[in-house]
């Protein structure tokens, strides 16, 4: 699965897609492969806020646990329940319903490109 090109990309395996003010956040289908069966699912609160690079929730999976880091500073205005409830959402559609939480941010966070990407995992592969 390539990654689609309309979103951006973290060097921590996550993708965004920034919409009017608004982050989607989710993980990769390569962080999501690396991670394996992913078991639980840790999300801010709504209400929180996040600084960018920083940890602000954890994915556990059958191998390892993992920091969710925030792709930027905002507030996080909603979580998706289903990832909650059903953690295994991040393995079976990473960028559909697998997304992970929304926050509202001022600014524009840095981020990569989806062939910049590539790139990134192509080189960690």
């Amino acid at each position: 699965m390539s990654n689609p090109e309309n979103l951006g990309y973290t060097a921590e395996h996550e993708w965004v897609d920034l919409a009017e003010g608004t982050a989607t956040v989710g993980v990769t289908k390569y962080a999501a492969d690396a991670l394996g069966d992913v078991v639980y699912v840790q999300l801010p609160e709504v209400g929180a806020k996040i600084t960018a690079g920083e940890p602000c929730g954890e994915i556990e999976s059958t191998k390892s646990v993992s920091d969710l880091y925030a792709p930027a500073d905002g507030e996080v205005v909603e979580i998706n329940e289903a990832v909650v409830d059903s953690p295994e959402l991040v393995n079976t559609d990473p960028f559909g319903d697998g997304w992970l939480f929304r926050f509202r941010t001022d600014g524009e966070p840095e981020l990569l490109d989806a062939a910049a990407y590539a790139e990134l995992t192509k080189e960690e592969g």
